[in-house]
């Protein structure tokens, strides 16, 4: 939404404004945060939160749109270099969603109308970054394209509500660093060896492997 001026000031309170309400719905809610306290945490007046958004619905809308659009360029951006993908460093250029993690798990657990719009913009930026990985040559053509895609996004938003029990089952943080998660990594490559093709899942678990005097976690 661009503002009659359509400034780039303008353009730059906008962001920020959505910026500040991603952080503020992450931690205290939707019903927690009224457009009053957005407007604080972003410097600005309540009167131009209301001229960029219109209302709180207006303004999550946003949110949501901005954190399924990030979602989908970080996995382009990590899949762009096909066979040389640097897999460590795709998980460390991902540090910059994190907060949007944290907004995205909240309003899962909070069930809002909003959430199936949400959900289903990250379905299409999977659809899409799979068929990247497949032109790639990372992933093998799928026969129930959808059906997989939904399936994958299920179970990664059900990390980010589970991300305590992730914390304490497996030692990963999402805001931790990228070698913290590498113990997910191999459990998540294992359980989904049939999506990658052979070459691909060969350089992973040479990307992945333990060092010698690693202790891998004991299964309980």
């Amino acid at each position: 939404m661009r503002s009659a001026s359509g400034s780039a000031e303008d353009l730059t309170a906008r962001a920020r404004i959505r910026d500040a309400a991603i952080a503020l719905f992450a931690e205290h809610g939707m019903q927690g945060t009224s457009m009053k306290r957005v407007a604080a945490e972003a410097g600005v007046s309540q009167a131009l939160v209301s001229h960029h958004f219109g209302s709180k619905d207006g303004l999550r809308s946003a949110c949501d749109e901005h954190v399924a659009a990030v979602i989908e360029q970080s996995k382009r951006d990590a899949l762009s270099r096909g066979s040389k993908i640097d897999l460590l460093g795709a998980l460390r250029d991902q540090s910059d969603t994190f907060p949007l993690m944290r907004y995205l798990a909240r309003m899962l657990i909070e069930g809002s109308p909003h959430a199936d719009a949400l959900v289903d913009g990250i379905i299409g930026a999977t659809a899409a970054s799979m068929e990247e990985g497949q032109r790639a040559g990372l992933f093998k053509p799928l026969d129930r394209t959808h059906d997989v895609n939904t399936v994958l996004v299920l179970w990664s938003l059900g990390l980010l509500v589970l991300n305590e029990q992730a914390e304490r089952l497996l030692g990963m943080t999402f805001e931790g660093p990228a070698e913290d998660k590498v113990r997910y990594v191999r459990a998540a490559m294992e359980a989904l060896q049939g999506l990658f093709t052979d070459d691909a899942y060969e350089r992973m678990q040479h990307a992945f492997a333990p060092s010698e005097d690693e202790e891998e976690g004991s299964d309980e």
